[in-house]
């Protein structure tokens, strides 16, 4: 399974004692690939480094570069889908280009995405995704 994940939801697996924390370790188990690009990165790190160490974020930006279920890809085509918040759109455009099975957010600006027919989408929140991965 591929997934793109929201920083939102990055955020909240990785602390010890979150109850997303098992999300986390699926990934660190090879359970789902990670699909993300040079932009979301970027904010991963940006994001990341509001909460938590340096050595934290740095050691896991290394584990998400060197995992072998992660795929980096580079969205050449920017399909604009959310226009109420548009730097969501790195979401989209990255899980459109990898062929990713969720995007897994809790943000409801990715609501728009479930009434668009084309290109299809999935999007679930965090809740749904634990369930389906952690089970």
């Amino acid at each position: 399974m591929k997934v793109v994940l929201d920083t939102n939801c990055l955020l909240v697996a990785l602390a010890q004692k979150s109850p997303y924390r098992c999300i986390w370790e699926m990934f660190r188990q090879g359970k789902f690939s990670l699909c993300y690009s040079t932009e979301i990165l970027q904010e991963y790190e940006e994001i990341l480094q509001r909460y938590y160490s340096i050595s934290t974020v740095v050691l896991t930006i290394e584990m998400l570069l060197k995992s072998p279920n992660v795929i980096q890809n580079v969205p050449y085509y920017h399909w604009n889908l959310i226009s109420a918040d548009p730097d969501d759109n790195k979401f989209v455009d990255c899980a459109l280009n990898a062929g990713a099975d969720y995007i897994v957010t809790n943000d409801k600006h990715f609501n728009i995405l479930n009434k668009i027919e084309f290109p299809p989408i999935k999007v679930i929140d965090i809740d749904i995704f634990k369930k389906i991965i952690c089970s």
